[in-house]
C-alpha cells in the first residue's frame, strides 16, 4: 500500500477555484483502478494551505494516476493557483 501527501499553497484569492478544480480531479480518480482513498484537506490555521492525502493499493497503480488524462489536464491548471511548488511525499507502510 502506498501513501502520497501532496501539500500545496494556494494564492490569495484563488481558493474557490483550486476547490472547483479539485472536485473534478477528485471525481474522476476515484473511480480509478487501485484508488483507496483520494482527499483534500485545509489547514485550520492556514486556511490557503491545502493537503491532497492519497492512497494507492500499489505504485503501479500511482504510476498509471500521475499519467491519466486527467490528472495531466487538472494539475497543469491548479499548479496556476499556487505560491510554490507542491511539497509531496510518497510513502511505503511500515507497520
Amino acid at each position: 500500500m502506498i501513501k502520497v501527501v501532496a501539500k500545496n499553497y494556494v494564492r490569495q484569492n484563488d481558493l474557490a477555484r483550486v476547490v472547483e478544480l479539485y472536485r473534478e480531479l477528485i471525481e474522476l480518480t476515484r473511480k480509478e483502478k487501485g484508488c483507496i482513498r483520494y482527499e483534500l484537506y485545509q489547514d485550520e490555521k492556514d486556511p490557503l494551505s491545502i493537503a491532497m492525502i492519497e492512497e494507492w493499493a500499489t505504485k503501479e497503480d500511482l504510476e498509471r494516476h500521475l499519467s491519466s488524462d486527467h490528472f495531466l489536464r487538472l494539475v497543469p491548471q491548479i499548479r496556476e493557483h499556487m505560491q510554490k511548488q507542491t511539497d509531496m511525499g510518497v510513502y511505503n507502510r511500515l507497520i
